[in-house]
């Protein structure tokens, strides 16, 4: 018999886990400047609410470090993650959960071809509607992933590798696995909740997650979220999701970070 109390509390346990570690890592992403306010600091003379720094040494920096470099991060990050969702499925087992719950039934558009297309489809469609807002955004001065992205960026095609085959995959199955499947498929079945409403507050602590983008970040975030939250509502299918959550992140990096700017021999 499923122990759904007992999911649910890991699901949560999780879930307040990952916001905590999201919210200490938002010191390593420094805040946004937007072009205005990098013009108006530039223009300032010294002295004039600023200090003059132009003879003070720098700090000591070690480049022979890797604990900064992508691929360390991609590394830690796809670990990081991959802990997660272990934890998450071995509970889900543990618990007797029915995979149907999780978005993983028998029907063809949960796990079959169609759930593949549609989830393609929804991916292409979602990452075409995020690079027309980021273009809007960037001409106000605005755009909420690129520190983050930047940190992430690999600079070879072995970084890109690990990149869009590891590290992207495993953040997409993981972030869909407990927002999408846990959180709404698992509550709904098992308490009998509105999952409507359970999109909502999904889609409100993914946001809360993703905070390390900045404000606008977090809004698009948190409407990315619902858009996928209601996917799995009407498809019942976490394939569907997954799919789209891994091409909105792989073609908003191939977009901004992509191959054409590899260093000269990289």
């Amino acid at each position: 018999m499923t122990n759904w109390a007992a999911f649910a509390g890991i699901a949560v346990a999780l879930l307040f886990l990952l916001l905590a570690l999201a919210r200490a890592s938002q010191s390593h992403v420094g805040p946004t400047v937007t072009p205005a306010e990098a013009g108006w600091l530039a223009g300032l003379p010294d002295g004039a609410d600023h200090l003059d720094a132009s003879g003070a040494p720098g700090p000591a920096v070690d480049r022979s470090e890797p604990l900064s470099s992508p691929g360390f991060v991609l590394v830690n990050v796809a670990l990081s993650q991959g802990l997660f969702g272990v934890v998450l499925l071995l509970g889900a087992w543990y618990t007797e959960v029915p995979p149907a719950a999780l978005g993983l039934g028998s029907d063809p558009l949960a796990t079959g071809p169609p759930a593949v297309l549609w989830g393609l489809a929804l991916g292409f469609a979602l990452a075409a509607a995020n690079g027309v807002g980021m273009t809007v955004a960037e001409r106000f001065g605005y755009d909420p992933g690129t520190e983050l992205r930047e940190l992430l960026a690999p600079e070879t095609p072995r970084g890109w590798l690990l990149l869009l085959g590891v590290a992207l995959p495993t953040v997409a199955v993981v972030e869909e696995f407990l927002f999408r499947a846990a959180l709404v498929g698992v509550f709904a079945a098992g308490f009998g909740v509105s999952p409507w409403l359970l999109a909502g507050i999904s889609s409100l602590a993914f946001a809360v997650g993703h905070g390390a983008q900045g404000p606008a970040g977090i809004a698009v975030t948190g409407l990315l979220g619902f858009v996928l939250a209601a996917a799995f509502v009407l498809t019942g299918s976490l394939v569907v999701v997954v799919l789209a959550h891994y091409l909105v992140n792989a073609v908003e990096f191939l977009r901004h970070e992509g191959p054409t700017r590899w260093p000269a021999g990289g």
